[in-house]
């Protein structure tokens, strides 16, 4: 330790010594400031999430829900994820505090009157809604609903509570109370050789392997309650975790707040029901849905919004059509204007923001022109602004739309990221995320400025971490189009020596990476603090910089992705302080197919990792639930000829012979989304071939491993990925 100098004694000095004492001043710093903790693996379990920011009536308090990782009192090394809700003045005259002491507390909405606070947490299983009363005492349980109840949101005049569950289809039919007449699907259930009521009817016959027709159908049914069978009928059959054969519908009830009232069914019928809310007369509520068809709901895309009276009477159209999507409906504060986003049917587009006239004969569409994927439209209490986020250029700014001008100012810059957020007059309470702290609470004037933290959450921790801090360069690619990429020094760099460098691809292919962007905080330290530098990019085919960058990889998603990641890692390269015989290579989802294009076509890495990967595009369309990214990115199906073509010469399979880079792959047991097969496939493949190849099966992981999974799982990955690179970077 340093002992401190006295003041008095400088000032005696002359001034040679007093330059010396300047110097020792300075190295002190220095020395301290080196002195801090390095980012540990961890580390990821200090990390607190915050989402779902809502404010009350009157603009004093805002609500929100903290996500903790704690540890698990089962293991001594597993960890689970805990919700808690808090509430903080919006003023930031104190601290947050915490509202809720049972875990999984989450979904806070205020009373209109502020005295009361709806929250959803679990109850014998099922997630239901329970009511905080400020004036003291214990939450109540509200909501006993057999299918459980989600989403609270209160009527106007604070009497009901709106909210949303799902149901299945086979409940959804025999439920006597929402469906008494027990009516069935007008679409065709796709049960081969069967018409509807003979598919979906219950089955009232007795079990009988060796009866009749009936009593052998009775048979097999029970099988399939008793999980000894799974019978597919339905095209989109695969969801998060595994097969699922079930449909389930998404449905919107009212029950009233006073008495022991029972919900009441808003929405009716055998399509989905994704938001629904109140106009703010409590006389109608705009309601967001599939379109109503005559086709099976797997096989409609469109998306519309309707408009029906409070008890759900007189549903009717107001946006809809045949090969586009309304969402995001939200009504200004008079109920005047309906803001809402229109996109097309295809995953590779970039909806617009419109407004029109909500009550008038007139409903003429105005379109707001900013060409970014928008979220969380809300409007300004004087109906004068409609702020929204949207991913932009590596961060995730804070926007607001002019109404009258249609002019969109940016209110946040591109080295942070706005979570979730909501408005009080004249200013905004939101969530940021920047390198120095991965989520805090703030609160800011109306154009975010005079920006103060109101929580810390993450800063107490982080600000006695040693960081690395990214440098934002760019270059033209060969289509001209401007590509962005950071750089991260190791965090204890030195000039003059040479250091290992990891090129980090990020998935999609339309994901964006950057200083605002929150999953990868932790991964990106962390390596750094390993003494690795880190090159990441946005190739062609990201988000955050407009529909024609985002479709510059259909057909595409190798060769040229390739050359904008490699530019990129070219030119750090060429910064002089990467040691050549020391690169690495990993991503994850796309970039797990990314990373074995890369080095079936080159062999310059010393290893390389793939998570959660595709490798053999035409088998991905039936193995993983985002087999739409086939027909929408290569020009058709597998069967078809131009498509067939593509997908071969887009499969990293097609060139596995060329791979002799040392390769760990990862996969989770429960990965549906682009299936596990695909590594196994691959994995396979190189292990007959004798080439330098590792793979690590998840039990139980799916796809969202590295962000929303097993913590033990999450830290696993990482360990086993450094491990690998440095089993082969020091390897003689």
């Amino acid at each position: 330790m340093f002992s401190y100098i006295q003041a008095p004694k400088i000032f005696i000095m002359r001034k040679g010594s007093i330059l010396f004492v300047a110097f020792i001043l300075i190295s002190v710093s220095v020395f301290s400031q080196n002195k801090k903790e390095l980012i540990k693996v961890t580390d990821m379990l200090k990390i607190k999430s915050i989402s779902g920011v809502t404010i009350n009536n009157d603009g004093s308090k805002a609500a929100f829900t903290v996500t903790n990782i704690e540890p698990d009192a089962g293991s001594k090394w597993d960890y689970k994820y805990v919700n808690h809700i808090y509430v903080v003045p919006t003023d930031g005259s104190s601290s947050p505090k915490e509202l809720t002491v049972k875990e999984g507390s989450s979904q806070p909405a205020w009373s209109p009157d502020g005295k009361q606070l709806a929250f959803v947490r679990a109850s014998d299983g099922k997630p239901q809604i329970f009511i905080l009363s400020f004036d003291g005492g214990e939450p109540l349980q509200f909501t006993h609903f057999r299918y459980g109840a989600g989403t609270p949101k209160w009527s106007p005049d604070g009497k009901k509570i709106l909210f949303s569950s799902n149901i299945g289809l086979k409940e959804l039919i025999k439920d006597s109370l929402i469906n008494p007449n027990h009516d069935l699907p007008k679409w065709p259930f796709e049960k081969t050789g069967l018409d509807n009521k003979t598919a979906l009817q219950p089955i009232t016959a007795k079990a009988d392997p060796d009866g009749n027709i009936d009593e052998i159908r009775s048979y097999l049914d029970n099988d399939v309650t008793d999980k000894k069978a799974k019978v597919v009928d339905k095209l989109s059959f695969q969801d998060e975790f595994g097969v699922n054969p079930d449909l389930s519908f998404n449905h919107f009830f009212v029950q009233d707040v006073q008495g022991n009232a029972e919900p009441k069914e808003i929405t009716h019928g055998f399509y989905n029901f994704f938001n629904a809310d109140f106009t703010p007369d409590g006389k109608q509520l705009i309601i967001s849905a599939s379109i109503d068809s005559t086709e099976h709901p797997d096989r409609v895309l469109e998306n519309a919004i309707y408009i029906a009276n409070v008890d759900g009477s007189n549903l009717k159209l107001l946006l809809g059509e045949k090969g586009k999507t309304y969402n995001s409906a939200t009504v200004s504060p008079s109920g005047k204007w309906l803001a809402f986003q229109t996109g097309a049917t295809s995953f590779v587009s970039v909806p617009e923001l419109d407004i029109m006239p909500l009550n008038s004969s007139s409903h003429e569409i105005t379109t707001i022109a900013l060409d970014r994927s928008k979220g969380s439209l809300t409007w300004t209490k004087d109906e004068k602004y409609l702020y929204f986020t949207a991913q932009s250029n590596g961060g995730a700014p804070l926007y607001r739309a002019n109404i009258q001008t249609k002019k969109v100012d940016q209110l946040s810059d591109y080295n942070s990221g706005t979570g979730s957020f909501d408005l009080k007059t004249n200013g905004v309470v939101y969530v940021k995320t920047e390198v120095a702290d991965p989520f805090d609470l703030y609160i800011a004037d109306a154009t975010m400025q005079n920006a103060k933290r109101i929580s810390s959450f993450n800063y107490d921790w982080v600000k006695d971490k040693q960081l690395s801090f990214p440098e934002k360069h760019e270059f033209k690619n060969d289509k001209g189009e401007t590509v962005e990429y950071w750089v991260m020094k190791p965090t204890n760099y030195e000039a003059g020596k040479k250091y290992p460098l990891l090129l980090d691809i990020h998935g999609g292919p339309s994901a964006m990476w950057g200083p605002g962007e929150t999953s990868m905080w932790h991964e990106f330290q962390y390596f750094c603090s390993k003494g690795y530098g880190v090159v990441y990019c946005n190739p062609r085919g990201s988000g955050g910089y407009g529909l024609e960058f985002l479709r510059a990889n259909l057909n595409d998603w190798g060769k040229g992705p390739t050359s904008d990641v490699f530019a990129a890692l070219d030119k750090t390269v060429a910064e002089g302080w990467a040691d050549t015989s020391k690169l690495v290579v990993s991503g994850g989802s796309y970039a797990g197919y990314l990373v074995a294009w890369i080095i079936a076509h080159d062999h310059r890495f010393k290893a390389a990792c793939s998570q959660r990967g595709v490798y053999d595009l035409s088998t991905f369309f039936g193995e993983g639930n985002a087999w739409r990214l086939v027909p929408n990115y290569f020009e058709g199906y597998p069967w078809e000829a131009k498509a067939k073509a593509n997908l071969e010469r887009e499969s990293p399979i097609t060139y596995v012979e060329n791979i002799t880079t040392p390769y760990i792959i990862f996969h989770g047991e429960n990965d549906r989304r682009t299936g596990f097969v695909q590594s196994e496939m691959l994995f396979r493949s190189l292990k007959v071939l004798g080439r330098p190849v590792e793979y690590v099966r998840h039990p139980g992981a799916t796809h969202e491993i590295t962000r929303s999974g097993d913590n033990r799982q999450r830290i696993d990955q990482m360990l086993r990925t450094y491990e690998f690179f440095e089993r082969w970077l020091n390897k003689k």
